[in-house]
């Protein structure tokens, strides 16, 4: 197996920081997502409560 050097070092240590922020985000946007659509439904739900 080559050994890498430095710079290869510094680039897989910032790939693989970088795909655990990503992974992470996602996680956390899809958590924000789905609640965010059950609020907006109920809400909706309270404005189409009166019959204009």
């Amino acid at each position: 197996m080559p050994q890498l050097s430095p710079l290869n070092w510094i680039l897989l240590f910032l790939l693989f920081w970088s795909a655990v922020l990503c992974v992470s985000i996602l996680i956390w946007w899809t958590k924000k997502n789905s609640f965010a659509c059950g609020v907006s439904s109920k809400q909706s739900i309270q404005e189409n409560k009166w019959n204009w």
